[in-house]
């Protein structure tokens, strides 16, 4: 039922928890109301019988990820009040039409109107515990217990809720669409409905597709093999994992100093003129921990899939708010990875992130997308893909560590903490900056129970066998 104010019936989910004396608890989420909010300011299009205008998908927006994606921020009192948090979204969405629209399919293809729908926003409490006590920064399953359900398909593409705790603490659980935009258009949003709620200026607007951008070149040449990386054919070549096994997943968050950081990349970067940076040296270190804990056979290969932003490739604004990433697909054999230093595995990672992160790769894949191939060959999107319980032997890697999502300020601070959702999927793995905020790394590392024991061994170990250092 919707509600343009007002409360709904109160609806309440539970969840049995561990807290950390290992007495069993009760939480209980009480939704409150839903509601739609609209942008602020009307289309400046007077004519009401007008049609909405369109946002077509691009290649890059129809090859990525077609799911809804969560983030968590938890506020410490004083929170905002739900009125200044509704206004400030309202005026953002007045700039970022996008996120108020809805994901239409036209003959063209899919497309996203923009028909000021809104965003969805869901108000529920927490009398029964504070926030400290069930959640804290740590990957839990209690988490979906604090963002809009991500197997409902919504109408919407922003879809939020507002849970306040005992405490005085808030909880912004925020969901949205990954066709409308990627993390970079996100986190842009995110800080420009922050800026809005303080009554401030939210910079210049967005950047979105339109129907001349991105256009195959006179003489398209299709230089790289976009069939078995960003595209493959159907059926999928990899076994789905049972319920079972995903049963037997647990996500461990990992914590990495600065100091840490900073002796694993002296290490990884041993006699070289330029140091791998600290994605690259993080990134490598967890693919052969994960890998040593997962007990391989040497002869298996592992690859890991991680996001390249094309903006800078293609020369488009970094204000562009739709997806524009691409893949970089590092492998090698469980053998040479474990047994070869880390510099080995930071450069096959670095190697092969430089030859995707090239303005030829991009171009070629627009070519091959706008080739007619993809729907002749009933080729599918890998990025798809994702959605398995279990990656093994490979990874799928996100890095939020550039993404501007401690920005977000409605006025009272920072969050406190910021957080993926609970993803149970073995090996996929988030990167974002600690909420401690001092250069440490939180990996948010999901993998079989029956690893756990054999990741954390080695996890804070920079030698390795194989290393020299």
């Amino acid at each position: 039922m919707e509600v343009a104010s007002g409360l709904l019936p109160v609806q309440s989910s539970k969840l049995k928890l561990d807290r950390s004396t290992s007495k069993a608890a009760t939480m209980e989420v009480q939704i409150l109301s839903s509601k739609l909010v609209k942008p602020a300011a009307e289309p400046t299009n007077n004519d009401t019988l007008a049609e909405p205008e369109c946002i077509p998908l691009s290649v890059f927006d129809k090859v990525t990820y077609q799911i809804q994606m969560a983030i968590i921020y938890a506020f410490a009192p004083p929170a905002p009040t739900t009125a200044a948090l509704e206004k400030g979204l309202a005026l953002a969405l007045a700039d970022h039409r996008a996120f108020a629209g809805q994901l239409v399919t036209r003959e063209e293809g899919p497309a996203v109107l923009l028909n000021d729908r809104g965003a969805r926003v869901v108000e529920a409490r927490v009398d029964d515990a504070d926030l400290i006590d069930v959640a804290p920064p740590k990957p839990k399953p209690e988490l979906l217990m604090l963002h809009p359900d991500l197997a409902v398909e919504h109408e919407e593409v922003v879809v939020l809720q507002l849970t306040r705790f005992r405490c005085g603490s808030l909880v912004v659980g925020f969901t949205a669409h990954h066709a409308v935009a990627d993390g970079r258009g996100t986190s842009s949003f995110l800080v420009a409905w922050g800026r809005a709620t303080r009554g401030l200026d939210m910079g210049l607007p967005p950047l979105y597709h339109h129907e001349g951008l991105f256009m195959p070149r006179l003489s398209p040449r299709v230089e790289f093999d976009h069939r078995n990386r960003e595209y493959y054919l159907p059926p999928s070549p990899f076994a789905v994992a049972s319920i079972a096994d995903k049963e037997s997943i647990l996500v461990h968050k990992a914590h990495f100093t600065k100091d840490f950081i900073a002796h694993l990349r002296a290490a990884a970067s041993h006699g070289l003129s330029r140091p791998f940076s600290r994605f690259e040296t993080i990134l490598a270190h967890i693919w052969r921990t994960i890998t040593r804990a997962r007990g391989l056979a040497p002869n298996e290969t592992s690859t890991i899939r991680l996001s390249v932003d094309g903006r800078d490739r293609l020369g488009v604004p970094a204000r562009y708010a739709n997806n524009l990433v691409l893949w970089a697909f590092p492998h090698t054999t469980v053998s040479d990875l474990l047994t070869k230093p880390l510099m080995h595995a930071a450069q096959l990672i670095h190697d092969e992130v430089g030859r995707v992160a090239d303005a030829g790769y991009f171009q070629s894949f627009i070519d091959f997308a706008c080739s007619g191939n993809i729907k002749e060959e009933g080729l599918s999107p890998s990025a798809a893909l994702n959605l398995r319980d279990v990656l093994c032997p490979d990874l799928e890697v996100h890095s939020w560590l550039t993404f501007p999502f401690y920005d977000l300020d409605f006025g009272t601070g920072s969050p406190a903490y910021v957080m993926p959702s609970y993803f149970p999927a073995e090996g996929l793995i988030f990167l974002m900056p600690s909420y401690i905020g001092d250069g440490s790394i939180d990996a948010f590392v999901p993998v079989f129970q029956d690893n756990l024991e054999a990741f954390k061994q080695c996890c804070y170990s920079i030698s390795m066998d194989g290393d020299s250092s």
